[in-house]
């Protein structure tokens, strides 16, 4: 099953139990993604992390996560949609998910339904199924509101998970924001300092927040974007190493191998040979 729809404006929201054979969807990098392993096992590859899916897990990728079906053993859901069709960033006052399921590190939101959100997603799910079928002016729309229901539902589910009570909505959207910003600026920025400034509090504080929801330190997070990054354009572009040092706004070559090392625990020479072997880049 492959369902989708496209607005005027290049938007796209997509329905599918099949990803591994629609080749216009998995060539699609502007596409945000819900996969949820809806029966029995599904292992998936991202960034060129295995994951192996338990039944009723869902996880949520970015636009810059790359995705593979590897193997499925039962039914998978996958829910796509860009920013054209729905600006989780302009529209986070609607949805409350940015830098929470979405964002452009390695540590991906993971996390299990209850039977009884499981009914809700399939609920949705059948909603959006029909809605698809529908030939008149208001499907946009139609489908847009099935969407944010979907992503609120998912948020709901995820905060449960990290025992976000509402008392403490106030300092988990001062992390969410701390995760925004480092996705807009880590190129330039790499300091703890930079975005505690920007968030108008101290290191210190910064770090006592993220401690409370059991994340990394600032300056892992900052290190982990800068990271996925580097890994990502050596997996996926054909740039050089200094290329990828000077867009990523080290001061040579040298500075951003030894950030590798030390982030990753490998050379980017070891790590590209990796890839090789691996057969994810030619040789």
């Amino acid at each position: 099953m492959e369902l989708t729809f496209s607005t005027k404006l290049k938007g796209t929201i997509a329905l599918t139990d099949s990803f591994q054979l629609t080749k216009t969807l998995r060539e699609d990098d502007s596409l945000y993604k819900f996969i949820w392993a809806r029966k029995g096992t599904v292992t998936i590859d991202v960034d060129h992390q295995l994951i192996t899916l338990q039944e009723n897990d869902i996880i949520s990728l970015t636009n810059l996560h790359h995705l593979e079906i590897k193997e499925s053993e039962g039914d998978y859901m996958i829910l796509l949609f860009n920013s054209n069709f729905y600006c989780i960033y302009g529209n986070d006052h609607e949805v409350s998910c940015s830098g929470f399921l979405f964002n452009g590190t390695s540590r991906i939101m993971h996390f299990r339904l209850s039977e009884e959100e499981k009914a809700t997603c399939e609920a949705i799910i059948t909603s959006l199924q029909s809605e698809f079928q529908v030939n008149d002016n208001l499907k946009e729309e139609m489908l847009r509101i099935l969407l944010k229901h979907f992503i609120i539902h998912a948020t709901r589910v995820a905060r449960k998970n990290l025992h976000i009570t509402p008392d403490m909505e106030e300092s988990f959207n001062s992390v969410r924001r701390f995760y925004v910003l480092v996705d807009q600026h880590f190129k330039e920025k790499k300091q703890v300092q930079d975005y505690a400034d920007m968030l108008c509090k101290s290191p210190k504080t910064l770090s006592h927040l993220l401690s409370l929801y059991n994340l990394p330190s600032p300056l892992k997070v900052i290190h982990q974007r800068v990271e996925a990054e580097a890994k990502r354009l050596l997996l996926y572009s054909e740039m050089t190493a200094k290329e990828i040092a000077h867009l990523l706004g080290f001061e040579d070559q040298a500075s951003f191998s030894r950030f590798f090392k030390k982030v990753s625990g490998e050379s980017i020479t070891q790590y590209k040979r990796q890839l090789k072997e691996s057969g994810k880049i030619d040789n």
